[in-house]
């Protein structure tokens, strides 16, 4: 073999390898569309997820109570951190997770959705070979374990959520999903306020104490 084909050999073998996910991330959109729990369920780490999705709550809280001075802000981001991560813990499930991607809006959460959501195309969803090459065009690397998507991939960023694959045991698994600004922000509104109503309710006793 020619020395000169040593590159060019590596350089197919490697993109020959970044198209090893998008098999996986086109059946996991068929399961999701297709509402198939046990397919689901075989492609998520739910342990990582949990662990992201409690991180992202804490901030998109912490950044809506910023108004708040330092003492008060402790306070509602403890009392949201009561309130959200045991929500967190009964949510992450196969039927939440296809919830949230189908159409990029938890339903179950009892969450105001934006004005200008285009529904089921706002999730992950893959009917051709056409999006599977937006999605791959949108797509990020991470080294050689690690692919970040943006979902969906021509939607402004705001409105996207990103979903992060890992290679493990010789199959690639959801193992992050990065919410949307909007719904980040309902999240946090929604955090607060129930924290805040947690926070007066345990004060109203103390009040009425002589």
């Amino acid at each position: 073999m020619r020395w000169w084909l040593l590159p060019l050999v590596a350089v197919l073998g490697w993109f020959a390898y970044t198209l090893t996910p998008f098999w996986s991330l086109y059946e996991f959109a068929a399961a999701v569309q297709a509402g198939d729990k046990a397919a689901v369920e075989r492609r998520v780490n739910f342990r990582t997820l949990r662990l992201s999705l409690a991180r992202q709550i804490s901030a998109a809280v912490k950044a809506d109570s910023t108004a708040l001075d330092p003492r008060e802000r402790q306070r509602i981001a403890d009392a949201a951190a009561a309130f959200a991560l045991p929500v967190m813990e009964s949510a992450l499930t196969p039927e939440a997770v296809i919830d949230l991607l189908d159409d990029g809006w938890p339903q179950g959460a009892d969450l105001a959705a934006p004005a200008n959501r285009h529904e089921r195309r706002d999730g992950l969803r893959i009917p051709d070979l056409t999006r599977l090459l937006r999605y791959y065009l949108s797509s990020d690397m991470r080294g050689f374990r690690s692919v970040v998507i943006a979902v969906p991939p021509d939607r402004p960023r705001n409105e996207q959520f990103r979903i992060r694959l890992r290679l493990r045991d010789w199959g690639w698994r959801l193992v992050d999903i990065e919410l949307s600004e909007n719904l980040r922000t309902r999240i946090g509104e929604k955090a607060a306020a129930g924290a805040a109503r947690l926070r007066d309710s345990r004060s109203a006793p103390d009040k009425g104490t002589p």
